[in-house]
């Protein structure tokens, strides 16, 4: 299944923006420590349940929330299979700094991050001694997503939340970070709600001829009268033909 990704950015500050940052960090170490347990296996799992059954110890260890240590297991898994496919040595990955964290399990509404309404998330973080809390982020988005995200309230379409932290910095002592709310949903959930047109109202139609040297339009009416033309040519194609001329 194909999916898309709605973002809507967000800002904490002071004790909200600790436990972002910690929690992201704490996802990315369970992320390393699964990591380097599944390079040092002579043979990795062959389903999603054995990867999970095998590894969630090891990130639940580090990060104690069993959505968040299952996406960590969840996401190894998915960087194994992309090696697999493009002939990449798995042994050899290393990762990037990208200080976020997920939730893969797909529900409605999703337990660890979860959409309220198209102006409100509540996440739950962690602090670096494991203790677990509920916090509110106000979220801002565009008009188009809004409406989207409206569509998913009221359906209850089930989607997988990340929170991405762009940003930190400290000013007068307190500290503060900007980051999104990048939601994934089925492509066909998107289509569904975004399709402008459902149909062709025009009463011109277009038609094109595709050439090793030229691009030919044409534009007829719904009568089949020629409107317009015009011919693109490829400068290159073209002055390769001449020289061999």
């Amino acid at each position: 299944m194909s999916y898309i990704t709605i973002i809507a950015g967000f800002s904490a500050s002071g004790e909200n923006a600790k436990l972002l940052l910690s929690t992201a960090w704490l996802f990315k170490i369970a992320t390393h420590r699964v990591l380097g347990y599944a390079k040092s296996m002579p043979v990795l799992p062959a389903s999603k349940i054995a990867w999970k059954n095998t590894f969630r110890r090891v990130a639940y260890d580090v990060i104690p929330n069993r959505r968040y240590a299952d996406s960590v297991v969840v996401l190894v898994m998915a960087i194994y299979e992309s090696c697999r496919r493009l002939g990449i040595d798995f042994k050899e990955v290393e990762l990037g700094n990208w200080p976020m964290f997920q939730q893969s399990e797909k529900e409605y509404p999703p337990r660890n991050i979860t959409v309220k309404s198209i102006d409100e998330a509540w996440i739950t973080v962690l602090s670096y001694t494991g203790e677990s809390k509920r916090i509110k982020l106000r979220v801002d988005t565009s008009k188009a997503y809004r409406r989207l995200l409206e569509a998913i309230l009221e359906e209850k379409q089930a989607y997988n939340p990340r929170i991405y932290i762009k940003s930190w910095n400290i000013r007068n002592g307190v500290l503060y970070v900007k980051g999104e709310l990048q939601i994934a949903i089925p492509l066909e959930f998107y289509y569904k709600h975004m399709t402008r047109f459902k149909k062709n109202l025009g009463k011109l139609y277009g038609g094109v001829d595709v050439n090793t040297d030229r691009l030919n339009l044409a534009i007829v009416d719904e009568k089949g009268k020629l409107r317009d033309t015009k011919t693109f040519w490829f400068e290159e194609a073209s002055r390769k033909r001449i020289f061999q001329a």
